[in-house]
Order: structure tokens, then sequence, then C-alpha cells
């Protein structure tokens, strides 16, 4: 899934939303790496910052914490970065990140989970996984349709699903889980298309079909339809044979249920490579990876349509930590990374990952990375940038920039 760009571009601008809590310190991390690294390159590739305002920062200038401005400049410009936003308590208002995901219509949130040498684990060969999870974005029990126990709405669905024959208790508390074929087989044909573009041996389909026969049954059996219809021999099954069917590429399409892929994925990991989801198994499934390469600090992700990508920090805002110059930057750093790979610039995105292994390696990391960890000395979220920089510095003296790298 890629915005339709020029190969040629080498100005883009990029909208940012600082964040709230900790948001700011690693938009300014975020962004000196970015800067930094299109210096060194120096062929005339660069990114344009255009602040948008969201969160408190919008609250305390506009009044509204999504302004209907950020929105459409989003929509124009694109490409966003995007820090942690909080949830304002006890003011009746949803989570900002998913307000934007429905009025922009972000349906596949894209998380690639990856081990850097170096990063403590919980598991013995964390870097063994190596996979990307497409969550769908817009459906299933996130659709937010739901009503608390005792009010009108709930007694009145209540009473209608006995008249269906279906036990439910008066006190209930009802939610609706809303899955159509439209909204899973965009996810799937998303999840299928990058995994042909990148050279991805499968797509797995995460589902609980054994219980949700119609919904994530759905699912299973809509990607399937569409493998058939759509990817013809591009796409195989599990158990047949890949062929090289006139040079084509080929990607093997299969499933799982949902708890015994949160099982193999600690015990064989080398077996899943992309993996597509609805909404609330994805939400489990890429933290809970993301926990056996270090946890969130480590975790880049995008949110995207066909027209607009916004590029996120995946862990809160953590405003307990806020201006204390702590966190981990490497979140809104990889996405970052991400950023350029959606553009085509790949030959940047990997010289910032090898400037963050680089950093690592040398062990001068925020506190998370430190943990367990003797010969690392612990610095801010200032000083770990500058970290990555001197690595990306170090990296550049042996990579080749070159047309063909865009």
């Amino acid at each position: 899934m890629h915005l339709e760009t020029d190969e040629r571009v080498n100005q883009v601008t990029v909208g940012f939303i600082a964040g709230d809590g900790v948001g700011p310190e690693v938009m300014r991390a975020a962004q000196r790496v970015v800067n930094r690294t299109l210096e060194l390159v120096s062929d005339g590739r660069e990114v344009h910052w255009e602040e948008l305002l969201v969160g408190q920062k919008a609250r305390d200038l506009t009044g509204e914490y999504l302004p209907n401005r950020a929105l459409y400049a989003m929509e124009e410009l694109g490409l966003v970065l995007k820090g942690p936003l909080s949830t304002p308590v006890g003011e009746g208002i949803r989570s900002l990140t998913v307000q934007m995901r429905k009025a922009l219509d972000l349906y596949a949130c894209i998380r690639p989970i990856r081990y850097f040498p170096g990063v403590p684990s919980p598991v013995k060969h964390p870097e063994q996984i190596d996979m990307v999870v497409f969550r769908e974005n817009t459906e299933d029990v996130y659709a937010g349709i739901e009503w608390e126990t005792g009010s009108t709405q709930a007694r009145e669905l209540s009473a209608y699903l006995r008249d269906l024959g279906v036990s439910v208790p008066d006190d209930a508390a009802l939610g609706v889980k809303v899955m159509t074929p439209k909204g899973s087989e965009r996810l799937i044909r998303a999840a299928l298309l990058y995994a042909l573009g990148e050279g991805r041996r499968s797509v797995t389909m995460m589902h609980k079909g054994n219980i949700m026969k119609h919904t994530e049954g759905g699912f299973r059996r809509w990607g399937y339809e569409l493998a058939a219809r759509e990817f013809g021999g591009a796409v195989v099954l599990e158990g047949q044979e890949p062929s090289d069917h006139a040079g084509l590429r080929q990607v093997v399409l299969k499933d799982r249920i949902a708890d015994n892929l949160f099982q193999q994925v600690l015990t064989h990991p080398g077996e899943f490579d992309v993996i597509a989801a609805p909404n609330l198994n994805g939400d489990y499934l890429s933290d809970a990876l993301a926990a056996q390469v270090g946890g969130l600090g480590m975790a880049p992700g995008a949110n995207v349509s066909e027209r607009v990508a916004v590029f996120e920090a995946t862990h809160g805002s953590a405003p307990k930590y806020a201006g204390q110059d702590r966190m981990n930057p490497c979140s809104l750093i990889l996405s970052a990374a991400m950023l350029f790979r959606h553009i085509g610039w790949s030959d940047i995105a990997t010289v910032v990952e090898a400037g963050i292994v680089q950093a690592i390696a040398k062990g001068n990391v925020t506190y998370d990375l430190a943990r367990g960890n003797d010969r690392a000395t612990v610095t801010s979220t200032t000083g770990f940038a500058t970290a990555i920089i001197e690595g990306i510095q170090e990296s550049f003296v042996s990579f080749e920039f070159s047309q063909g790298g865009r």
C-alpha cells in the first residue's frame, strides 16, 4: 500500500503532530534524526515540516482537541508523523487516535515487528521474530456500538434479543461486533499486496472463527475468496507447493485460530511473516509481539488508507514522564523510517535503522534498553538521538546512496 508518489520526488511536506506528555520530546528527537540524515545524504532530498494542532495544544489554542482544520490538512498532505496523544479523562470524548482513524478512514494499522541486537527481551530467540501485522482499523468491537448496563437502549436491545430466542439478562451491558466483507477484504488485500511487493513468504489470517463463525469466520472465508478472485496464481494455499510460474512471485495464504497463533508466535516465530487480523485480535497481537523484541519503545506503526498515511509512536503519552527527557524515541524514529519506505526512500530508511543498531551496540541508551545490561550507560531522549545520529554517520561511510535506492 503506497501513496501515488513520483519516484523522482525529492521534496516532501510532512505534517507533524507533536503529541501530548512525552510526545514533544520524542518528536524533537525524531525530527533531529530525520533532518541530519538528509543533510548527510546531501542529494537534494528534503522533508519540510508542517505542524498540525491536535491534542492538548490544540485545545489550549483553539478550544478543540481535534480541529477540522487539522483533519483537512492531513487529507491534503497525505503524510503525517504523529506523537502519542492522551485521551482526556472525564470529558466524555473517545480516543483522539481512534477519531482520526474513523474520520480519515485509516483502515489498515501496519506494525512491523523485528528485533534489534542488544535489546533486552523476555524470550530466548527474539532474533527469529520478523513479522508485519496488518490490523483492520475501523470495524469489530472497536466500532464503538455499545450501551451501558441499565440504559434504555441496552434494555430495549435485550428485549429484542429475547424475542429472537437469545437469553440476555436485563442488566447486561451490550456491544455490537461489526465485520463486513468490504472491511475485511480491503485489509487482507493490503496485506497480500504488501507481502508480494516486499518478497515476503506468507500471509496468515488470524481469527476466532471456530466460535464467532459469521464475523471472524467470515473474515477467514472472505480472505480466501478474495485471494481466489483477485490474485490467481500469485497466491497459493498452505500445503500447496509454490511454483515459479513464468517468474511470478508467489505468497502462501493460511489461517490460524487466534489463541493457537498466540502460542505459535512464541514457540515457532520463524513460521510467520505477514499477519492479517481483525481489529481486536490485531491490537492484542501487535503489542504482544512488541513485548518480545523490547517493548513498544521499539515498535513503529502506521495507520493508512489509499490517500493518507499517519506514522506514529505506538506507545502512550506517559504524562508522568513528560519533561524528563528520558523516553526511548525509537518507536517514532522507526515510524519515520516507515514513512521513508512509503514514499520510495528505502535507502534512507535502511541507514536510519543501521544508526539505531550502532547506537544500541555501543550501549548509550535510554533506561528501558539498559535493563539487565551492566555495560550499558543510561542516557536521555536527547542523548540517545545523538547516539543514533553518530551511528548514522558511521553507517553512512559504508552505505552507497543511489537513484536505485529510491
